[in-house]
């Protein structure tokens, strides 16, 4: 399976200088290859070479392989805006959003990640040294650094292309590398049942709780400190603002690597396989009151199941996914649904049978059940093959 390795750079000064000069050329040039994109409607590759590669060469003097590269990140920046747009992540159709954002050509970042293939970049280990393309030239000795477990992974299983990326004026290679998964787990006894949430980020059917309140707390915190600061909208207040700038991506991503870690080790050590909520489309199926919206649509549902679904993956666990529908109001004792099941946020009480359970609880006993079903009736594990960071 993939993984990927980040790396830190330690460039000098003019290395650091020619480095941006090559990021900035790069995206630029890929800017120009989305708008051509645009007006021709190609977002193919090879059709879009036809428009875009000599000009690209020529104008910003990129190399064979760079003006490749922007030409291939221009096509997937567009699969991958028809995606979002597919599973609704810019509102529904004919929405504001969702008119804009199909109504107008991508646009890069001057400080975009580019891509790098071994004909751009080869590295030298034994040195921590990496010899890279720039816009002036190979630049050689460029010193990197990182953890000695994930410099040891990147030595002995590097393959594919790297990326060059620049975050706060620290530069990193993020290199793909594919390391070798346990064979899957094809006959597990039963499945461990994950009912994600807002209050409780993650409960699982053997009762471990992963609640969610303090962090909630610290992304309201978070969202009324930005909502000031774009009020106040001086010099000092945007300083601040990007300061604080991903702290609240980054804190959610370490919390959903820490959860799905957990959730993957006690289904491995158990020798049984993870049934997930299919989520798909839930900010449009989902209605909430307005104080609740912000919470459900920040929230990454999808970012922590995918972590589950790699780590499982890397771990031989199978993982399928079921349909949530009627899961917080199906007793999972006599399988009886009636809305009044569930009389509040966190109490399930069976109006059939009278069974009372902590009702995410419940949901998650729902959830081991039918894909303990679905697997029985031949559905297949569906981790996929994804490319996260190690």
């Amino acid at each position: 399976m993939k993984l990927v390795v980040r790396v830190k750079l330690l460039p000098t000064p003019l290395q650091a200088e020619a480095l941006e000069a090559t990021l900035h050329a790069c995206n630029e040039a890929a800017t120009w290859a989305a708008r051509v994109a645009f007006e021709e409607n190609e977002r193919k590759p090879l059709g879009l070479r036809k428009h875009a590669y000599l000009p690209i060469r020529q104008r910003w003097g990129l190399g064979a392989q760079a003006a490749q590269h922007a030409i291939k990140k221009t096509c997937d920046a567009y699969t991958t805006m028809k995606a979002n747009l597919r599973g609704g992540r810019y509102g529904r159709p004919g929405s504001k959003r969702h008119t804009r954002v199909l109504g107008k050509p991508v646009v890069f970042r001057p400080d975009a990640a580019q891509p790098y293939d071994d004909r751009m970049l080869s590295w030298q280990h034994e040195r921590r040294t990496v010899s890279i393309w720039t816009t002036g030239g190979r630049m050689k000795d460029l010193a990197f650094t990182g953890q000695a477990e994930q410099l040891a992974v990147l030595a002995a299983h590097r393959r594919g292309e790297s990326d060059l990326v620049c975050q706060d004026g620290a530069w990193f290679l993020i290199a793909t590398c594919e390391i070798d998964e346990k064979a899957l787990n094809a006959n597990p006894p039963s499945f461990l049942g994950v009912d994600l949430g807002i209050v409780n980020v993650a409960v699982t059917s053997d009762g471990a709780r992963h609640c969610g309140r303090k962090t909630n707390r610290r992304r309201e915190h978070d969202r009324t400190l930005r909502a000031k600061l774009q009020k106040k909208n001086t010099k000092s207040a945007k300083r601040r603002a990007k300061k604080y700038a991903g702290r609240e991506a980054r804190r959610t991503k370490d919390i959903n690597h820490k959860i799905s870690k957990r959730i993957v080790a006690e289904a491995e050590r158990t020798a049984r396989g993870i049934a997930l909520e299919d989520l798909t489309g839930i900010r449009q199926r989902a209605r909430l009151r307005k104080p609740q919206r912000a919470t459900l649509h920040s929230w990454p549902f999808a970012q922590l199941g995918a972590f589950i679904a790699y780590k499982a993956k890397k771990a031989g666990v199978p993982v399928v996914y079921v349909d949530p529908a009627y899961t917080s109001q199906e007793c999972s004792q006599c399988h009886h649904i009636e809305r009044g099941n569930r009389p509040s946020q966190a109490r399930f009480a069976c109006r059939s049978c009278g069974f009372v359970e902590h009702a995410d609880l419940n949901s998650s006993h729902n959830i081991a059940h039918r894909g303990w079903m679905a697997w029985v009736c031949g559905a297949q594990s569906t981790a996929p093959e994804l490319t996260l960071l190690a």
